[in-house]
């Protein structure tokens, strides 16, 4: 007996990156399945500026119709706020938290939080509609540091895994390493007098960094009188939060608690602002943001970056487009906010932190979970595909774990193609414009008079640029140039004026070639 089966739009899951799709930063996932609509996180990408910064939520087909969103951590602030006080207060009836392990439902969709390692309160979210688990882990760490535990491993098999890519196939030094380089080029750069630049977002590297100086400065009695600070009022804020979670961090903090607050420095105390400082000797300086692209670490560079003494060390995940990310490649100068160009003099030294997970901890937290299908999320196109890439090859033969592995852009929806023009491609993209002039020259003995008839016969108008005796240049189509010499005629164009590169210049050459 045979029976028709039927689908309809609902029964397809649809997972569409508006952030974070081959990039990093402004994580924004729109999950639609069962006519449910899920938007994941909702970020902002630090180098981009104003409104190329967020999202393409205007992408969201009816996105009145959103039943949940879910917010893994917190994604940082801008310098100017997006919204006003009032609407704050007339979302706050809309906003529910969560605790870790507890189960929700809104709308038939079933939700539960995992600790995720990545900053104090980071979440991963275990989804559940109609039997159909979707796990989307934000930004985690499979490794515990100083004072977070690592990400958790839920207790299913889900259908789906929404995972970042960040690092690829990276994989990160041991903590011991890292800990002991960083506090060895924080001590030279004090010690031949400098200041040393930390940049670190206010919530989450700042407060591991700061446990580790603290613990450092304590074991060299030679330090004590050079100070450290951490430059943000944000940073102080969230040290008020850290004293009073102590009971959500790992075991380490908590043992620590039975003797003294370890939130509760010796060696370090807060900068409110540039004007409280003195900047007159040998010093340790965390300040933010951690990408250096404005604030109080982008002015403290600006006065320190030339001076061979000093240094900067970038502790956490630069993205491309920042000026963290710039210095990296020890560039002879660097912009100010103001648009001139300063030596970079100072020393930079990357060590990484960041508390994302490296190739290691990704395929081993995919082997434990042993999804059906993976989506990588929060990653630079490169290293995306080579994480893509290093995953099918480890698991291609593994008959209990048969990957189908997906790395969506931004906004892709069955379909690869783009349609923008030529000026916004370094603002969505990773490419860069630049314009390749073609010549043509080509033979005429006829006079400038019969030139400009036929021009005007192809092109319609024809707009005289320069004239001489011995060389006029004609405009057509407000973008070719047509110069006339006696017995030559030289036909100019622009190839980013993509439109014309095939159209116009032959039929003027076919013109020309035939009077």
């Amino acid at each position: 007996m045979e029976r028709d089966i039927s689908y309809d739009d609902s029964d397809r899951l649809s997972i569409m990156p508006l952030g974070a799709g081959q990039e990093v930063g402004r994580s924004c996932i729109l999950l639609t399945f069962k006519g449910k609509k899920i938007i994941l996180d909702c970020g902002i990408h630090p180098g981009l500026h104003n409104k190329e910064s967020l999202p393409f939520i205007d992408a969201i087909p009816d996105i009145e119709t959103v039943d949940l969103v879910l917010v893994s951590h917190n994604s940082g602030v801008t310098d100017q706020a997006l919204y006003t006080d009032r609407d704050i207060v007339l979302s706050l009836d809309k906003i529910d938290t969560i605790d870790f392990h507890q189960e929700l439902e809104v709308n038939g969709i079933k939700f539960s939080a995992y600790h995720a390692g990545h900053v104090l309160g980071a979440a991963m979210f275990l989804i559940e509609i109609a039997g159909v688990k979707v796990l989307y882990t934000g930004d985690f760490s499979r490794q515990e540091d100083r004072h977070l535990m690592c990400a958790e491993i839920p207790p299913c098999r889900p259908d789906v895994l929404i995972t970042e890519s960040t690092y690829g196939i990276h994989i990160h030094d041991k903590r011991e390493e890292r800990e002991k380089r960083f506090t060895n080029l924080v001590h030279d750069i004090v010690s031949r007098g400098g200041r040393c630049l930390i940049p670190a977002f206010a919530l989450g590297r700042a407060q591991e960094l700061m446990l580790i100086l603290d613990e450092y400065w304590a074991a060299h009695p030679e330090l004590h009188d050079i100070p450290i600070y951490y430059a943000s009022q944000l940073a102080r804020k969230c040290m008020a939060v850290y004293q009073t979670y102590i009971n959500a961090m790992n075991d380490r903090i908590r043992n620590q608690l039975a003797n003294n607050n370890p939130f509760c420095f010796r060696y370090i105390s807060n900068l409110k602002s540039i004007e409280h400082f003195d900047d007159s000797g040998p010093c340790v300086v965390m300040a933010s943001p951690g990408m250096m692209q404005s604030g109080l670490c982008r002015e403290l560079f600006e006065n320190w970056c030339t001076d061979r003494r000093n240094g900067v060390i970038i502790a956490g995940y630069c993205v491309e487009g920042t000026l963290a990310k710039q210095i990296l490649s020890l560039p002879a100068e660097v912009p100010t906010m103001s648009g001139q160009m300063l030596p970079l003099k100072c020393s930079v030294d990357y060590i990484s932190f960041s508390a994302h997970t490296d190739y290691q901890q990704t395929s081993e937290f995919i082997r434990e979970l042993r999804p059906h299908h993976v989506v990588l999320v929060h990653g630079e196109q490169n290293e995306m595909m080579r994480l893509a890439g290093a995953l099918q090859r480890e698991y291609e033969d593994d008959e209990t774990c048969r990957l189908e592995i997906s790395t969506p852009k931004n906004c892709e929806a069955n379909f690869a193609y783009h349609i923008m023009t030529p000026s916004e491609l370094p603002v969505y993209t990773e490419l860069a414009t630049t314009v390749v002039t073609q010549v043509i020259a080509t033979p005429f003995s006829g006079p400038v008079s019969i030139l400009h008839f036929h021009l005007a016969l192809v092109a319609g108008k024809v707009k005289v640029l320069e004239e001489s005796a011995e060389s006029v240049t004609f405009l057509v189509f407000n973008t070719i140039t047509v110069n006339w010499q006696p017995r030559m005629v030289r036909i100019k164009l622009g190839l980013l004026q993509a439109k014309y590169r095939i159209k116009i210049p032959e039929p003027v050459v076919t013109l020309l070639t035939a009077i």
